[in-house]
């Protein structure tokens, strides 16, 4: 974005905005609103970044909005916002897409109706509790990414979920629910009984 010419009008604040410690280095929609004289009037960055519950309609009926980096944040200072393709990779996402929420899984536990939301880019899960679609609330994070191994020799544990599946009680061989996780970058696939 920092490359981009800004209307003053709608940005007054360009030159401070177009620093990589701001917005500098936000990737946008090239097609974003422009005045007549060429300048972005408005910025659209993509998604990837929140969850989102709609309706059976399509109308949106919730969003995380920046939770999940909040989460990312508190739960993994020195690791916010990585890649899934080197450890040493602190803040590289927050230009494209962030945690990257990517998988979605939803099951029954004891009653409740909970969502599982693989983070492709930094890793773990997130578990939801969607019972009630207009207030769902964070539950738990899992990471089982080692951030002091190495992703290219493989000691970094389960790294780059992509797929998430839901096995409920009663079909699964413990009795209990599990979250069966597979992980594109390390190759791996990870199953965790919920309880």
């Amino acid at each position: 974005m920092k490359d981009l010419t800004l209307s003053a009008a709608a940005f007054p604040n360009a030159t401070e905005l177009k620093k990589d410690a701001e917005l500098g280095r936000l990737t946008v929609a090239a097609d974003s609103p422009k005045d007549a004289s060429g300048a972005y009037r408005e910025l659209y960055a993509f998604g990837a970044r929140s969850i989102s519950v709609r309706s059976a309609t399509g109308a949106l009926v919730w969003d995380s909005g920046d939770e999940l980096e909040q989460l990312i944040a508190r739960e993994l200072p020195e690791e916010f916002n990585s890649d899934n393709e080197e450890n040493d990779s602190f803040d590289s996402r927050s230009d494209n897409k962030g945690p990257e929420p990517e998988g979605v899984a939803v099951g029954q536990v004891r009653g409740r109706t909970y969502a599982f939301v693989g983070l492709e880019r930094v890793g773990g899960v997130v578990a939801y509790d969607v019972t009630e679609p207009r207030r769902p609330a964070l539950v738990d994070y899992l990471s089982t990414r080692d951030f002091a191994g190495s992703v290219e020799d493989g000691t970094a544990g389960d790294v780059g979920p992509e797929g998430v599946f839901f096995v409920s009680a009663g079909d699964s061989p413990t009795r209990r629910p599990l979250l069966i996780v597979g992980n594109e970058v390390s190759g791996t696939t990870a199953i965790y009984e919920i309880r």
